[in-house]
């Protein structure tokens, strides 16, 4: 069996300390604090945040970036509240799925099919403006010709506009960390 090799970026610890939400990153010591309090790192074992700052220290940009470990963060924030170096795990995040995106390692059609963006069927939307008022993080916006749409970079894929919308216009597909949550339980 051939094992995949991925380039080297030396400068992408800089890239991401330079792209807003990476600014802390330098800041880690490793503790693993972080690691210890994610919800996700105990359903889906390869999703480590300490592995992955080291990844980003390292400049394994190729193999994170074009790695589905990007997509299973929920954004829960459990680890900022424990980092003793206000690190923000959460918040580097972002910033490497906005990298991913920015540097065409995933697309926004990638990211409605892996289930980590709610889409809007616009044949089906009334217009009502449910999915504007409820969204706690005001995704939704209504565009020029009044139908709904979802700016997918912003998505947090949390479901709540998919289960409160009266016209069913909304849909967000399973994600795979889903999958994995689901099969873990199963055994």
């Amino acid at each position: 069996m051939s094992k995949k090799t991925f380039e080297i970026n030396p400068g992408f610890s800089a890239e991401v300390v330079a792209e807003p939400g990476g600014q802390h990153l330098n800041s880690c010591f490793s503790c693993g604090a972080c690691s210890g309090a994610c919800p996700v790192s105990q359903a889906v074992p390869d999703f480590d945040p300490r592995k992955i700052i080291h990844m980003v220290r390292m400049g394994m940009e190729e193999r994170l970036l074009n790695s589905d470990l990007l997509w299973y963060c929920s954004g829960c924030r459990s680890c900022v509240f424990v980092c003793p170096q206000d690190v923000s795990f959460a918040d580097i995040m972002g910033t490497l799925s906005n990298l991913a995106l920015k540097k065409g390692y995933v697309t926004e059609e990638q990211l409605v099919e892996k289930g980590k963006a709610a889409q809007v069927q616009r044949d089906l939307c009334v217009s009502c403006l449910t999915c504007v008022r409820v969204c706690p993080w005001e995704v939704p916006k209504i565009d020029e010709s009044g139908v709904a749409v979802i700016n997918v970079t912003d998505c947090k894929a949390c479901g709540i506009c998919v289960a409160e919308c009266p016209a069913q216009a909304i849909t967000l597909n399973e994600s795979e960390d889903e999958r994995l949550i689901a099969a873990c339980g199963n055994n």
